[in-house]
């Protein structure tokens, strides 16, 4: 799974948590239903956001959404997932740009990829998904050759940079390829005139993930000897910092102008979620455009930094006396009888929820003593400072009563 927009749950409403995996979702299955199963290994996170665009503009009709069965990730739950042409082509997108990272990756030499038979067996599976993309991108009128091409490109363009070049000059590939995608969801869902300024937000959005993949892969890249962007164009990180602040005030106010049916999701991912990304990536411990906020490398107090856990209480004793209480502490209330599995029906039960992924991902009852607990996924860090804000499910003040969220965010609710 990869992508720069990784949404923590915690800061999604319950029913944007909802829509974001039926987008999830559909991705995959649509991946599977055009593909074949291994198809689904390319599915990522920026590639739903194609479907999420399309979505936010289409006028709601019946059967907009399916019911999924079972599957491993979603601890062997069915939900509604998005599905049609929106789905489809984020599929598509999907697989031209895991086809892109494969080759980059034979490029670079990286890892196994050293060895001949391996790097040629992974030229011929990226070359099999750059032809499925392009099967999928005309039925849905959409030339993937616009994205191959960009790739091909892509590689001349780092060959001919060194210092002195324009950081812009590198990246101007992937602002192209994502450009031509975001466009596309205007036409699929009936807003020709949403092309412009989603062309707009898509190049901005090609250029981050490009910075950002630079920044988090910098130090690794050095110690490799592998390209990188910042380093051959001699590009330091405040510079990068910099363009990536730009790039994100782009964005929002190019989604200002552009036509939505529901744009909640949308707003959420590419302008809260995206400018995550970039503290993230910068090692920001809270929003950089916040007034006195912390600088990029600041570590948080530990009064600030919130402990979660799958197993065991949170830290300290609730029943311990006040400060200068006159009487002792209250008894904690007896526990409910456990009716508790031996040690081997435990492990198998055990084996079980973690060969279905159900120990990672959603909830599921403990192996041994049948209490409720969290998957793995759910330990992220949300010590943000928009954690208790509701940003965007809720119609009226959106980003009003959030400090962090800049003054001019218009969400357009």
């Amino acid at each position: 799974m990869f992508g720069i927009v990784r949404p923590c749950a915690h800061r999604l409403s319950e029913g944007l948590r909802t829509e974001w995996m039926a987008h999830l979702c559909g991705l995959c299955l649509a991946l599977r239903s055009d593909h074949g199963q291994f198809a689904r290994i390319v599915t990522n996170y920026d590639g739903l956001i194609v479907s999420v665009l399309t979505e936010a503009q289409a006028e709601r009709t019946t059967g907009w959404r399916r019911t999924a069965g079972p599957c491993p990730l979603r601890a062997m739950r069915t939900a509604p997932v998005a599905h049609g042409e929106g789905a489809r082509l984020a599929a598509a997108v999907s697989l031209v740009l895991a086809s892109a990272k494969v080759r980059d990756h034979v490029a670079d030499g990286d890892g196994l990829l050293k060895r001949r038979p391996v790097a040629a067996a992974a030229r011929r599976v990226a070359a099999g998904w750059d032809r499925a993309g392009a099967r999928t991108g005309a039925q849905l009128g959409f030339d993937t050759a616009l994205l191959v091409d960009a790739v091909d490109r892509q590689t001349g363009i780092e060959l001919l940079a060194g210092p002195g070049t324009p950081l812009f000059a590198v990246t101007e590939p992937t602002e192209t390829a994502t450009a031509a995608a975001f466009a596309h969801t205007a036409i699929l869902a009936g807003k020709p005139q949403n092309a412009e300024p989603l062309a707009e937000a898509g190049r901005l959005f090609g250029r981050l993930a490009h910075l950002l993949d630079a920044v988090e892969d910098q130090e690794a890249d050095a110690a490799s000897g592998a390209w990188n962007p910042l380093t051959a164009t001699g590009t330091t990180r405040a510079e990068a910092r910099r363009l990536c602040d730009d790039a994100l005030r782009g964005m929002r106010l190019a989604l200002r102008d552009a036509e939505f049916t529901d744009d909640k999701l949308a707003h959420v991912l590419l302008v809260h979620e995206l400018r995550q990304s970039v503290d993230r990536a910068f090692g920001t411990t809270a929003c950089s455009h916040r007034a006195g906020g912390p600088a990029p490398d600041a570590a948080v107090p530990p009064s600030d930094v919130r402990q979660t856990g799958s197993f065991g209480p949170p830290p300290g004793n609730p029943y311990a006396p006040s400060p200068g209480s006159p009487v002792g502490p209250p008894q904690p209330p007896p526990e409910p009888p456990r009716d508790r599995r031996g040690l081997i029906a435990g492990c198998l039960v055990w084996a079980g929820l973690a060969c279905t992924c159900q120990m990672c991902c959603g909830t599921f009852n403990d192996p041994w003593s049948h209490q409720r607990r969290e998957g793995l996924c759910s330990q992220c860090d949300c010590g943000d400072c928009c954690e208790a804000c509701d940003c965007c499910s809720n119609c009226g003040d959106c980003c009003e009563s959030c400090d962090c969220c800049d003054c001019g965010c218009d969400c357009s609710c």
